[in-house]
């Protein structure tokens, strides 16, 4: 049940821990060991290197359903690369193992349908592998070199999201199974009802953990992916005009870049004048000087310039 209470940067962590003990789970994919006195989660955060801004927007998605990612650009990539990888981790190398061993110690061995039982959780535990071995050998390295400013050019986010499924319809199976075939003696039925629990509580981790990736993550690299492809359009842009030799050290007064923006903007001579309170001789003669200084004689040269010298945003320029 959602417990309605959103998380700020300023509440002691060890009062997030007491309202929600399953995010002990999440503690460890973000680096954090159990220990943190009475710290608030922003020191406990900064004391562990984690961005606290992005640990907070996933303890709140994941406790309460809180947050609108789709234009939030304060989310941390590297933070959430870091917590997914480590979560993997920990469900590959531990919890698989561990639930394993549970349902080992609370089958009879000599059983049957037992073994059914077993191979059943074996083919879940392959799916799961396979699933997050994919994203570990193909989305992680490719977001990994989106951080670095050198993207692949032949995948991007949209290809993991569209084959992003569900992953839970065998552990589903496997506690039907459980439930309604397996009575046990009084021992073995114990055991069984624990271990049962265990996979419940999995469940609702893988759960969560795919809303992790499907509302934050995936979302946070559609917009890396848009700055890097900015990126590389301005710097085409940039190659492409010192290529025809402007020099970067051409000396344009503040005024002259006035003018400039003036005419990227699409102002004629006397608009220009009116805006900058000058005569339409002057903005002539800067014109001139202009042309002189950067030999570019075009509207479209200038916006180029422009551009390339950050005097204008691209995104306001249409080409």
């Amino acid at each position: 049940m959602k417990n309605q209470k959103f998380y700020e940067a300023d509440d002691k962590m060890i009062s997030m821990i007491r309202d929600n003990y399953d995010l002990l789970q999440s503690l460890g994919s973000f680096g954090i060991s159990l220990g943190f006195g009475d710290k608030t989660v922003q020191e406990t955060c900064e004391d562990n290197d984690v961005d606290t801004y992005t640990f907070l927007a996933i303890v709140n998605y994941t406790a309460n359903g809180y947050g609108d990612f789709e234009a939030d650009e304060k989310i941390s990539v590297p933070t959430l690369l870091h917590y997914l990888e480590a979560s993997h981790a920990y469900f590959l190398d531990f919890q698989l193992p561990y639930i394993k061993r549970e349902l080992q110690e609370s089958l009879d061995e000599h059983d049957s349908l037992a073994k059914l039982i077993l191979r059943f959780y074996d083919e879940y535990a392959q799916e799961i592998r396979r699933h997050m071995r994919y994203e570990q050998k193909t989305l992680f390295p490719y977001v990994q070199s989106l951080i670095e400013g050198r993207p692949a050019n032949d995948y991007n986010v949209e290809t993991f999201s569209k084959h992003h499924g569900a992953t839970d319809k065998k552990l589903r199976e496997l506690k039907l199974l459980i439930i309604k075939y397996l009575p046990q003696d009084g021992l073995h039925n114990n055991q069984l009802t624990a271990t049962l629990h265990d996979i419940y509580e999995n469940e609702v981790w893988l759960r969560q953990h795919a809303m992790v990736e499907d509302h934050i993550f995936v979302p946070a690299i559609r917009r890396l992916e848009q700055q890097t492809k900015q990126s590389d359009v301005t710097r085409n842009i940039s190659d492409m005009v010192f290529k025809n030799g402007m020099n970067r050290d051409d000396a344009l007064s503040d005024r002259e870049k006035e003018v400039i923006i003036s005419l990227v903007q699409g102002m004629q001579n006397k608009e220009i004048a009116d805006h900058l309170c000058i005569s339409v001789n002057t903005v002539i003669t800067h014109r001139r000087n202009i042309a002189r200084k950067l030999q570019i004689h075009s509207p479209a040269g200038l916006t180029i310039y422009a551009i390339v010298n950050n005097l204008v945003d691209i995104s306001s320029v249409k080409f």
